[in-house]
């Protein structure tokens, strides 16, 4: 069923995600953007584009979920306005987009009185002169310019007793950069702003000097604790964009790769979340389970983290009789260890008391923030685009979706617990049923011009890749899109009120990716 938008027409994109694609003028952009947020529809990704080369100025995209499907709206903006209607009234999450959007191509956001809603920059931090945008096209991907000034104006809160305490951007061990600027009164939390930006490595100007077909390995490396996940949703894009259609036992392998990812996570997590409540003895027996794991990855697939199995057409690994047999009996022994050590972590009272109310995201305000992933689950929103809107095989094997309505440390806890049981269980599911198939089929080639996008449920989120194609079979543009930019500023908002140590554990109760926003 296609979505209903008021005076814009939609055209079906091809492919396995039920997605549509319109031409908007600003008022439409403006005006469809708003039908959407009243019908609870949800800002999935914005970028910006330069298309000068071929006549058209620049292009601004914005990606919406609606129940129907996901919709791309496309504005033109002419070179000699470079500008476009601001969304982060209708969708908050937009506000970090827009201003990423300035930093790498050079359209700002405004508002209907003329206002910049933050002109602050996002990206940038001295490494490119201002004024120089390295998404447009006559910026040569082998530019290097001198550090230029970064002063960044964090907001100041004033008042008596306020202080201010400035963690990062380094920090202790092999962590990622960040700056975490705190405004306390003793040490009670009043507000929290991040800056991210420092992990910003050129992705998506890299991808232009790419083919379609070299563009999924790089996709693969967006995030490496998600390289399944970016590497399913590329190949997605690129199959839609060629109609080519992955056999049944491609996808069911896919599946077992993605939820092999998630498992290994979620178990990496819930040992740090345990060592950060002060139980060390949480983090060695689930270091431990992941280190299991990711040596059964290694044997069975040839990979620890699972790093280019997925390719476009299908996969580049297979599963043998004696493999699957050997991971039915691993998921088996772990549900049972699993068990025992939800029954330490929830009967711990030491552990309980850090977690309960700790860094609690309210469901009104994980709705107002756009919040996706594990994070929303866990304050109350069923969200999960293995349910729906349920792509081969999921729309098989059935998902259930593990969710809480506390929004607290503990409650994230709960939702990772069942999150890997269930995922175990889809692992023993699609082991037990493989079809039989082709691993890999030709993509053949995409037109200029063609669009697709993929669709994922990645371990922390939603995962979007739209990709564009160009002449010669190359990459146009490619915007990989994770679910990290959603729900960091919803961490600014679970810290408020709490106390600084508890920072860490709130934190990772969310642990959001540094490089996967920052590209």
């Amino acid at each position: 069923m296609t979505p209903m938008l008021p005076g814009i027409q939609l055209l079906p994109l091809a492919g396995a995600v039920p997605a549509w694609r319109a031409g908007v003028d600003a008022r439409q952009w403006r005006a469809g953007c708003e039908a959407a947020a009243r019908a609870g529809g949800r800002l999935a990704a914005l970028w910006a584009s330069d298309d000068r080369d071929r006549g058209q100025g620049f292009s601004v995209r914005v990606l919406l979920v609606l129940y129907e499907g996901l919709v791309c709206l496309e504005l033109r903006v002419p070179d000699l306005v470079q500008s476009y209607p601001e969304l982060s009234d209708l969708f908050a999450c937009a506000a970090r987009m827009q201003r990423a959007a300035f930093d790498l191509v050079g359209v700002r956001a405004v508002a209907p009185d003329g206002e910049t809603p933050d002109a602050r920059g996002w990206l940038r931090h001295g490494a490119w002169p201002d004024g120089v945008f390295p998404l447009r096209k006559e910026v040569d991907l082998r530019s290097r310019f001198p550090p230029g000034d970064d002063h960044y104006p964090f907001v100041k809160v004033e008042g008596e007793g306020v202080h201010e305490i400035p963690v990062g951007p380094v920090h202790a061990g092999t962590i990622e950069p960040g700056h975490f600027r705190f405004s306390i009164v003793g040490e009670k939390v009043l507000r929290l702003e991040e800056r991210l930006g420092y992990k910003h490595k050129g992705i998506e100007k890299r991808f232009e000097s790419m083919t379609l077909e070299e563009g999924a390995r790089l996709a693969a490396r967006v995030s490496g604790d998600s390289t399944v996940a970016y590497g399913w949703a590329y190949a997605m894009a690129l199959e839609g964009m060629t109609g080519a259609q992955p056999s049944a036992r491609a996808l069911h392998l896919r599946a077992l790769l993605l939820e092999r990812e998630r498992v290994a996570n979620h178990l990496g997590d819930l040992g740090f979340l345990g060592n950060d409540g002060g139980l060390g003895f949480g983090l060695a027996q689930f270091s431990r389970l992941k280190e299991d794991v990711l040596r059964s990855n290694a044997r069975a697939f040839g990979h620890r983290y699972l790093m280019d199995r997925i390719v476009p057409g299908g996969v580049a690994c297979d599963v043998d009789s004696a493999s699957a047999q050997a991971l039915i009996a691993e998921a088996l022994q772990m549900k049972e260890q699993l068990r025992t050590l939800r029954s330490v972590y929830y009967n711990h009272a030491g552990l309980q008391d850090r977690c309960i109310t700790t860094g609690r995201l309210l469901p009104r305000t994980a709705a107002r923030l756009g919040v996706v992933g594990l994070a929303a689950r866990a304050s109350g929103h069923a969200i999960d685009a293995r349910v729906h809107p349920g792509l081969a095989p999921y729309d098989e094997l059935q998902p259930k979706i593990a969710s809480h309505r506390n929004g607290d440390v503990a409650a994230r806890i709960v939702v990772r617990f069942e999150e890997a049981f269930e995922s175990l269980r889809l692992q023993r599911l699609i082991l037990e049923r493989l079809p039989q198939g082709a691993l890999r089929i030709p993509i053949g080639e995409a037109a200029e011009g063609a669009f697709g996008i993929g669709w994922i449920e990645g371990w922390r989120g939603e995962v979007f890749v739209a990709l564009e194609a160009g002449s010669g079979a190359r990459v146009r543009r490619c915007h990989p899109h994770d679910p990290s930019w959603q729900n960091w500023p919803a961490l600014e908002h679970a810290v408020i009120g709490n106390i600084v140590p508890d920072f860490p554990l709130i934190n990772k109760s969310f642990n959001l990716s540094y490089a996967g926003a920052d590209l």
